[in-house]
């Protein structure tokens, strides 16, 4: 199969069918636990730039590093969950991982390094469940609807992401302005995730023997090697939500107790497009969406460093933001599935997420040296001028034939 092939999946119509019950039932962890772990990234960047005075080269190495420590879980969370045959239980493992951090947070008081640790052991939970659920969902879903299930999926996600910052905000009033009861109710919320996992998800497991057999390197043919370049070249342009909603806010001089709105006002326009756009791409080509995604991105970076301030710029960025994730995150994973074999999806998936992770990691750590060393709005105008160049490689690499 062509990758060129993958952006036509369902060009031919028909009446759209439901996604499958599996695909709403990680949905709804996938919800619950957005909850927890949004209620303690929501404010993460304001408290590590404004609170502990961090320089923004410094915040993007750090946050870089959270994402980029995940490489070598999604790694072995995508190869183990193929090997044993058990994508549900690995993937359990790793949303496990991720509620014991908030105990840790909860734990570490104001050390840094400890808050440091914390984070990423949750961030390392969410690199080792990953691919594993995302190969859940391509293996119980048709081809010809991914698209869609990746959009129920995202869309379930993003509430999650919506309504975490506000049920932080919530505890936080009702706490008087302490974070430990933040950190506890985060705890909990996330082990209502891992229940529901264990309850109601179905493990599809793919033929035992055969993945057993087959060796990972297995995963990439002459067509499905150049996904992974192409991904990380994807992964390159994403500068990260912290510095966009950093930027936003001084841009537009937002008050500092508004700032965990910014992602609130972002997953809404996630969660309203995402289903939409995964329809659209199923019908009108995976390939195109996202091409229109990384345009609203590079849009997103010209406003940040363009003449546009105050109410519009609030509103239109979340929005353009939104677009971004809605018309990328999961219509990736809609094109990147139905390339590998069914047993080697999660091992293939795994190593897709993991090339844009330490791509994420680079270019979190050359925006924040660019915008330490020459300012934002410089900073913005180089990613966007990187974005623009990036992307046709990236496409040229997904349509050209072996």
């Amino acid at each position: 199969m062509y990758l060129s092939t993958l952006d036509r999946s369902g060009a031919a119509g028909g009446s759209p069918r439901a996604v499958g019950g599996t695909v709403f039932a990680l949905g709804a962890v996938s919800l619950v636990t957005d909850i927890s772990s949004e209620m303690v990234t929501a404010v993460l960047p304001l408290y590590l730039v404004i609170g502990l005075q961090f320089s923004p080269a410094a915040y993007g190495l750090i946050d870089g590093l959270y994402t980029g420590a995940t490489v070598l879980l999604r790694l072995a969370g995508g190869h183990v969950a193929d090997r044993v045959n058990r994508h549900k239980a690995v993937a359990g493992a790793g949303y496990g991982l991720s509620a014991l951090a908030k105990l840790g947070l909860l734990a570490a008081g104001a050390s840094g390094p400890l808050i440091g640790l914390a984070i990423t052991v949750d961030r390392a939970g969410k690199g080792l469940r990953t691919a594993p659920r995302d190969a859940l969902i391509t293996l119980t879903t048709p081809p010809e609807r991914l698209g869609l299930a990746f959009g129920v999926h995202r869309t379930m996600d993003a509430t999650g992401a919506f309504l975490g910052p506000l049920a932080a905000l919530g505890v936080l009033t009702l706490a008087g302005g302490v974070f430990g009861p933040v950190f506890l109710a985060s705890f909990c919320v996330a082990l209502l995730g891992v229940l529901i996992l264990a309850l109601f998800v179905q493990d599809v497991p793919s033929p035992a023997v055969t993945a057993k057999k087959m060796p990972w390197r297995a995963a990439f043919g002459p067509a499905r090697r150049r996904l992974l370049p192409a991904a990380c070249l994807l992964g390159l342009v994403t500068v990260g939500d912290g510095f966009v909603f950093l930027l936003l806010q001084r841009r537009t001089e937002l008050a500092l107790g508004w700032f965990p709105l910014l992602a609130v006002a972002t997953s809404l326009a996630y969660l309203l497009l995402a289903v939409p756009l995964g329809r659209l791409a199923d019908r009108f080509g995976r390939l195109r969406v996202m091409i229109g995604g990384h345009a609203a991105l590079i849009a997103v970076y010209l406003l940040l460093y363009g003449p546009l301030t105050g109410l519009p710029l609030l509103i239109v960025i979340p929005l353009l933001y939104g677009t971004f994730y809605a018309a990328t995150d999961g219509i990736l994973m809609a094109m990147a599935g139905p390339v590998f074999p069914p047993e080697l999806r999660a091992t293939g998936l795994a190593l897709i997420q993991s090339g844009q992770a330490l791509s994420y990691l680079l270019s979190s750590v050359l925006f924040g040296l660019a915008w330490q060393a020459w300012g934002p709005g410089p900073a913005c105008l180089a990613a966007a001028g990187i974005a623009a160049a990036v992307l046709p490689l990236a496409v040229l690499l997904l349509t050209r034939k072996p």
